[in-house]
């Protein structure tokens, strides 16, 4: 009887890390994209989102005469729901969830102590404190100023702008996601209400508060979709007329883009 010896070859180690190689090499190519794909699938639920607040901020104008909600009340006290545009507005809205970026780390603002979580925020330039605001088309250091901002002195409501997309975090880390402010960008040599606000793809409270700025400096916009880190990740934008457009960082820090930023 004669016997015959099987042998089963194995990989060789240079095989083997000629896969590896290859694994590597198409993970590379391929976590990119699929990264993309999820971004660009949050940047459309973010605009459908958008459009419900644009939809909701022109039913509350249509009740309050025409005086463009508050984004903080200072007249009212921490703990009243008047004092956040977020509480005001979400009757109207109904889902707690469309005040959130999707795919960010956010809570809806529902008190004073959390609206630095907030990653959706609002113009902070509609801010109202009657004892202690300035006059309008005061100085850019102004906080909130002595009147309630009227929307029928617009002249272009398309392009007054209420709402963009905030970094959101703690209140003692220096986030005010609830607010954008339109006071610390590149000033218009010639038209302060175009001069845009301080915007980024990256997280500008990480990179500009250690530098001691207080947080009313600061609470910028944050174009968190297909983000590069060379500011051309997009943000949408919510105009006075309700409807909303994607814009990256690099447009909003544009003084030449036409956007009425500055509502005073």
């Amino acid at each position: 009887m004669s016997h015959r010896a099987t042998f089963r070859r194995g990989f060789t180690i240079m095989e083997l890390l000629a896969v590896i190689a290859i694994i590597a090499i198409l993970a590379a190519i391929l976590f990119p994209v699929f990264a993309r794909a999820k971004d660009s699938g949050l940047k459309t639920t973010a605009m459908a989102q958008a459009k419900q607040l644009g939809t909701s901020m022109i039913m509350y104008l249509e009740q309050a005469d025409n005086k463009l909600l508050p984004s903080t009340n200072y007249t009212a006290p921490e703990g009243s729901p008047e004092r956040l545009w977020t509480t005001v507005l979400e009757p109207m809205v109904k889902s707690e969830k469309v005040f959130i970026a999707p795919g960010s780390d956010g809570k809806f603002a529902s008190s004073w102590d959390l609206r630095g979580w907030q990653t959706i925020g609002y113009n902070s330039s509609t801010a109202y404190d009657h004892s202690q605001g300035c006059k309008d088309n005061a100085a850019e250091d102004c906080v909130a100023f002595k009147s309630v901002a009227g929307f029928d002195k617009q002249d272009q409501p398309s392009n007054m702008a209420l709402f963009a997309l905030t970094p959101g975090g703690e209140v003692s880390d220096k986030y005010l996601g609830y607010e954008f402010s339109p006071y610390n960008g590149t000033p218009h040599p010639e038209n302060p209400a175009l001069s845009p606000p301080l915007a980024s793809d990256r997280d500008l409270i990480k990179e500009l508060g250690p530098s001691g700025l207080p947080p009313e400096k600061l609470k910028p916009i944050y174009a968190r979709y297909l983000k590069t880190g060379s500011d051309d990740g997009v943000s949408f934008v919510i105009f006075g007329d309700g409807h909303a457009k994607d814009y990256s960082a690099k447009k909003i820090n544009d003084v030449n883009t036409g956007i009425v930023w500055r509502l005073r």
